[in-house]
Order: C-alpha cells, then structure tokens, then sequence
C-alpha cells in the first residue's frame, strides 16, 4: 500500500506557542465517526524536525492524538483524545529530549476506549512556559519496521 500526504498531519510544523493548547498542522477526514486500524495495525509516528526550547526557563509540552466532529479540533478539553505523548520537560537551550531528529512516539492507533470522531487531528499541550523554536512530523504508516527519517528529506 502505497501512503499519501493525506495521512500527514505536519511537515516541519512549527510547535512554538504560548502556554495553551492549539491544533498543529492538517486534520484527517475518516468521513464518518468510526474505529480505524482494524485488520491491520495503523501507526502513529511523531518526530522532532527541529529542537524543539522554550524562553530561557523550563517548560512543558505534549502532544495528543484527537478526534472531533469538526475539522478544527477543538483545543478546549471537548475533543476526544485517544492518545496522549506524556509530558516533556523543555528548556532555554537545545540540550533537552526534544532535539532535531529524535522521536517523540511511534505507537498503534488505539483500537479501544472511544470511538473515533470524523476528524482526526493532533493537539500540542505548551505549558508554564513559551516553546520559543521547534517543529514536528506527525503522520500515520502501516509499516513502522521500514520507516527511517532522513535529515533534508535526502
């Protein structure tokens, strides 16, 4: 099977954000609520494209897996998560677990718990602190074995 930009929520999606929740990059429409992966596992993959700091002090940030009935995924506790990273703790240089390259998770979509809402989208939870830099890619793949990143796209 071949997979699409269209099961690419971000590309070097920029994360840098005041303290709050807020949707990153492109939403998947599944065209109905309905329970995905089934028969084969779906994975979700989340990659550092860049460091991901905060200004001058310690912060937090994570990242969640979510579905809504709306395309603009709600960033205000409503939308369903189905899955969530845990907090990173972030700081003012790049000397942190979120550098340029690293993976954050690479986990199978949940097949339990709550049904998948029509639009699925990925959440970033920023913290106590500013992430002033940093950018993630986030995309869904059958085949994690055979996933690499390469730096520049080479």
């Amino acid at each position: 099977m071949i997979l699409d930009d269209r099961l690419e929520f971000c590309d070097a999606t920029s994360c840098a954000a005041a303290a709050g929740t807020a949707l990153l990059g492109s939403q998947i429409d599944l065209g109905t609520a309905r329970d995905i992966g089934n028969g084969e596992p779906l994975y979700l993959v989340l990659q550092c494209a860049t460091s991901i700091i905060t200004a001058g002090a310690a912060g937090t940030i994570k990242f969640q897996l979510a579905s809504d009935a709306s395309a603009a995924v709600a960033t205000d506790g409503s939308a369903t998560v189905h899955y969530d990273t845990g907090t990173f703790v972030t700081d003012g240089d790049d000397a942190n677990d979120l550098d340029a390259g690293d993976v954050i998770a690479v986990v199978a979509l949940p097949m339990e718990g709550n049904t998948y809402e029509r639009y699925l989208g990925i959440l970033c939870v920023v913290g106590t602190t500013e992430v002033t830099a940093g950018a993630i890619n986030a995309f869904l793949t059958h085949d994690v074995a055979k996933w690499k990143a390469y730096a520049n796209a080479i």
